[in-house]
């Protein structure tokens, strides 16, 4: 529905989400490891950051509570894809 909450909701959801994206894109042409290693850090931030804000909505939206629920698995899934990444790397990055 539209209201300001859930305009601003979604701003910052489509800010978060789309930094994901566009920060993966960047940790893929790292220019060392720890590179690599910090710009995933920061896409597991923004990942965790868009799953804050599904919940949020899940919360405040509760007539759209299944269609939520399915985009919060995803993020969670996602957001755990990422930190189990980057600590995999980074115990690369420490063997050395």
């Amino acid at each position: 529905p539209k209201s300001v909450s859930s305009g601003v909701i979604g701003k910052q959801l489509i800010r978060s989400g789309t930094s994901v994206a566009a920060n993966y894109r960047a940790s893929q042409r790292g220019k060392s490891k720890l590179d690599f290693i910090n710009k995933i850090a920061i896409v597991e931030e923004e990942a965790d950051e868009s799953l804050f804000w599904l919940e949020i909505t899940e919360e405040i939206f509760t007539e759209r509570k299944n269609e939520t629920r399915i985009l919060i698995k995803e993020a969670d899934e996602l957001t755990a894809i990422f930190t189990a990444i980057r600590k995999t790397s980074k115990l690369g990055l420490n063997k050395k």
